[in-house]
């Protein structure tokens, strides 16, 4: 099997970015760690998860030890990124989950991925537009008493993310790294707080005990947990963009994911240090998703709290930024192997971004808000409106589908050693990916058991079912359209994964006497 070498991934001006004289390569050298690494935390939103993934998971779940199953999970998907990131030095594609999976399991196998990753960061991105409407909503009635209706904060920032996703990739992660490093500073600084000015229980390490996660619960608390991880894994999305994708993406992955591990574990293990580990729940439960709001104003004063309450809107704008960027570019990725049409795999003037795949995006954003905002016949603040739905539908149908890819190059991981006859030398990166995918596919199965609870649905629902079955629709159609090209245009399936790498060999095979 053939793979990428770093020749593969050189500018247009060395002669491999084109294709029948139009761009099929997405700029180099745009991205260093540093970039790279605001690209991919942005996503994880932190703000967003411990002012609301953190008070949601302790009041519905009613597990104390949350901040041990950020350690849990770290360590599971930091086995995960063992075999993930070997492959990224061998794999060099914007397709990232897709490319890998085809490498290993074969073009269909891939074209399937590739749907589900292209419904997956599409509903993780414009789900979080539903969270954002009702926040910045909220504001305008809270600070310049209007009533905004959630859909118009929701469209303009809609518009202002396509319009940065026509931009250098750089410029990019400049915006998300001044607001990324702004909302991890005010975290931080809380997490301060409430360590100095702990609650009646004092600094107490009860969360990090193992009974705490004992229950009916902990499953569906791990659903809750690994979304807040998401993020880490876009890393080889990038891979194109930078000067050396075999070093870069593997530190990357390894900084991202322990790094949200270790934030996260502290932060949740600070919020129940202010309210004391036997008061967290019924705190988390009186004060749902002001719960981090509520404790900063008592130790921070109401001008931090404020100041807190922007950075929440602007880290979700941040978030819809970078899953704008990769959905783009799996878009790009997919036009460019035949998996979509020609135009989406053609970048846009000098800023060589994916600009088809930015419009898309766009577009797909702006119908689903609208399409929501239609539906809205109750009040913004009615816990049953579209805007929430539009984030809570979303989102979870995102996580369940990042986590059955995650899952699936695990697998993918193993096969493509072993068919290169590099099983031995490989032995424990293979062990820690089997083990990694057995965590996964249980994570999943556990998503797809309790979808009610998380989507806040009844037992009864058609929702449990009709949700996740999106993200099983795009799998089998997926499937289907890799079994049909492999069928009528063998071509284009034996392209699938290959990237540049394809054009390259095209290129070469038409200068070849």
């Amino acid at each position: 099997m053939t793979t990428h070498s770093s020749s593969t991934n050189r500018a247009p001006a060395e002669g491999i970015s084109t294709f029948k004289g139009r761009e099929r390569a997405l700029r180099a050298d745009r991205l260093g760690t540093g970039g790279l690494l605001l690209s991919v935390l942005a996503a994880t939103a932190p703000l967003m998860v411990v002012a609301g993934v953190m008070p949601t998971t302790f009041a519905v779940m009613g597990i104390v030890g949350q901040p041990l199953l950020f350690v849990v999970l770290g360590a599971v998907l930091v086995l995960f990124s063992l075999g993930y990131a070997e492959m990224s030095r061998h794999v060099h594609n914007a397709g990232a989950f897709y490319a890998y999976i085809s490498r290993g399991l074969g073009g269909t196998a891939g074209a399937g991925a590739a749907l589900v990753a292209l419904v997956a960061y599409n509903s993780l991105q414009v789900g979080i537009y539903g969270i954002f409407g009702f926040e910045v909503s909220g504001l305008f009635a809270t600070y310049a008493d209007l009533e905004v209706a959630w859909w118009i904060p929701a469209l303009a920032a809609a518009l202002a993310v396509g319009v940065l996703g026509w931009l250098k990739i750089d410029v990019n992660a400049k915006v998300l790294g001044v607001l990324l490093v702004i909302e991890v500073l005010l975290v931080v600084v809380f997490d301060i707080a409430a360590v100095a000015d702990p609650g009646p229980e004092g600094l107490s390490l009860h969360a990090f005990n193992p009974d705490t996660l004992t229950g009916a619960g902990v499953g569906t608390a791990l659903c809750f947990c690994i979304a807040a991880f998401l993020g880490f894994e876009q890393a080889p999305v990038y891979a194109e963009e930078t000067s050396r994708p075999h070093v870069l993406v593997p530190r990357v992955m390894f900084l991202a994911v322990t790094g949200v591990a270790v934030f996260f574990a502290l932060s949740s293990w600070a919020l129940t240090v202010a309210t004391g580990p036997a008061t967290i729940v019924p705190t988390s439960q009186e004060q749902s998703a002001g719960l981090l709001f509520f404790l900063t104003e008592d130790r921070l004063g109401a001008a931090f709290t404020d100041v807190l309450h922007v950075l929440f809107v602007t880290g979700m704008f941040a978030a819809m930024l970078s899953f704008h960027n990769v959905v783009a570019r799996y878009a790009f990725a997919m036009g460019r192997e035949g998996l979509l049409p020609a135009a989406f795999g053609r970048t846009t003037g000098s800023s060589g971004a994916p600009g088809t795949g930015s419009l898309l995006q766009t577009g797909i954003a702006v119908v689903l808000v609208l399409t929501f905002a239609l539906t809205d016949d109750k009040p913004a603040g009615d816990p049953t409106a579209p805007v929430l739905h539009l984030f809570t539908w979303g989102g979870n149908i995102g996580a369940l589908g990042v986590i059955v890819l995650m899952a699936i190059a695990s697998l993918s991981v193993v096969v493509f050693f072993v068919r290169r006859g590099a099983a031995a030398a490989q032995a424990w990166r293979l062990a820690t990916s089997a083990v990694a995918g057995i965590a996964l596919l249980v994570i999943a199965g556990y998503t797809v058991k309790d979808f009610d609870v998380l989507v806040g649905a009844g037992p009864d629902s058609a929702l449990r079912w009709i949700l996740p079955g999106v993200i099983g629709l795009a799998l089998v159609v997926g499937l289907v359209q890799g079994a049909i090209l492999r069928a009528r245009a063998p071509e284009t399936h034996a392209r699938i994964g290959l990237g540049n790498e394809a054009f390259q060999l095209e290129k070469e095979a038409e200068h070849t006497p």
